[in-house]
């Protein structure tokens, strides 16, 4: 029994790791569109796998690993939105948080690949329209609509992730759902309109535009997660993550030097650059390596569970800096994606 638990190990461990390929959201972590709450989205959606701990120490460790990594990512949007007040744009900001970001991933990106083969010709283009949907158009998209709605409403948007992509598996495989699975559609988007309707009475029509941006980042992302499956196999999760961060970092700086001189970078108020330094360690890389260090300790399925802290901490941390409304129907709402996206995950695992 000890002989097949040491060969099941190693095999776990991998498993868990690979979990985390799609870990920077936007950010995401990173981002991914943020490590983030799709990286506990991905996890849940994924086959759980738990690895034994060996005592109490390393079983606490690693839940306060996810802890951390669940609450740093969920504190994007709040930093973005808290930039927002000084007066820059969306381009503006993402350009900075990737300039930022780059180094870190680049250091990545060589350790990952210090022992591994060349990227064929194929997989190149692979990581590089990867780079450019699941990392520059989802974070894109996802720092314009932040500009028109709430922090809360952002994330319940994005935290529907497994819900797209089992969407998108049922239309593209042509599968039936099963009732356990319509249910937890409906939970998911029942949530999102409850929260999208107290909003949109008091900010009105551009809650529409900005939930609209949103939606259509997390659509980008989870064709990313549906469609990077096989490039993972073959690269690997940290590589894969780490060479498709680096494209989006160069793209988003090319994306800011069409709209603006370069020059315009160095010329914003002082606030953000420190609130952009902390978007790219604190809420895009810390994220990654806390999560990934998190899974390898107690296993996807728990480290998942414990990243719902993601979507709270995100509440709490509107209430607190930026003074948002909260009402019964948000309160409502997030409880329903809540149960709605751990429903889907129970059901595909």
């Amino acid at each position: 029994a000890l002989n097949a638990h040491q060969r099941r190990a190693p095999a776990a461990a991998a498993a868990g790791i690979r979990e985390c390929r799609h870990a920077c959201d936007n950010g995401r972590p990173t981002c991914c569109p943020a490590a983030s709450v799709r990286l506990s989205a991905v996890l849940m959606s994924s086959p759980a796998s738990s690895l034994p701990t060996s005592s109490s120490r390393i079983a606490a460790g690693g839940i306060a690993l996810a802890a951390i990594g669940a609450i740093a990512a969920s504190g994007k949007a709040v930093i973005v939105k808290l930039a927002y007040r000084h007066g820059v744009d969306a381009t503006t900001l993402l350009a900075l948080r990737m300039l930022m970001a780059f180094p870190l991933f680049a250091v990545l990106a060589v350790w990952s690949a210090r022992r591994a083969p060349a990227l064929s010709w194929g997989d190149r283009g692979r990581v590089v329209w990867l780079g450019f949907t699941g990392y520059y158009l989802s974070s894109l998209l996802d720092f314009q609509g932040l500009q028109y709605i709430s922090v809360t409403l952002e994330r319940l948007i994005l935290y529907l992730n497994p819900t797209l992509v089992l969407l998108i598996s049922l239309v593209l495989l042509k599968k039936r759902p099963g009732r356990w699975q319509v249910a937890a559609l409906l939970l998911s988007y029942l949530g999102v309109l409850l929260a999208f309707g107290h909003d949109l009475q008091l900010e009105g029509g551009r809650i529409v535009l900005g939930s609209a941006l949103v939606f259509a980042s997390a659509l980008s992302y989870a064709l990313y997660l549906f469609g990077s499956g096989q490039v993972v196999a073959r690269i690997g999760a940290i590589r894969l993550t780490a060479y498709a961060s680096c494209v989006a970092c160069v793209l988003c700086v090319l994306h800011f030097a069409v709209l603006h001189p370069m020059a315009a970078l160095g010329q914003a108020p002082t606030p953000v650059y420190w609130l952009s330094l902390i978007n790219a360690t604190v809420c895009t890389v810390l994220p990654v390596m806390a999560i990934m260090l998190a899974v390898k300790r107690i296993g996807s399925s728990l480290a998942a569970q414990v990243g719902m802290l993601g979507p709270v901490s995100t509440i709490v941390m509107s209430l607190w800096l930026l003074d948002e409304p909260m009402g019964p129907w948000q309160i409502l709402g997030t409880a329903l994606v809540l149960l709605g996206v751990l429903l889907v995950s129970r059901v595909r695992a």
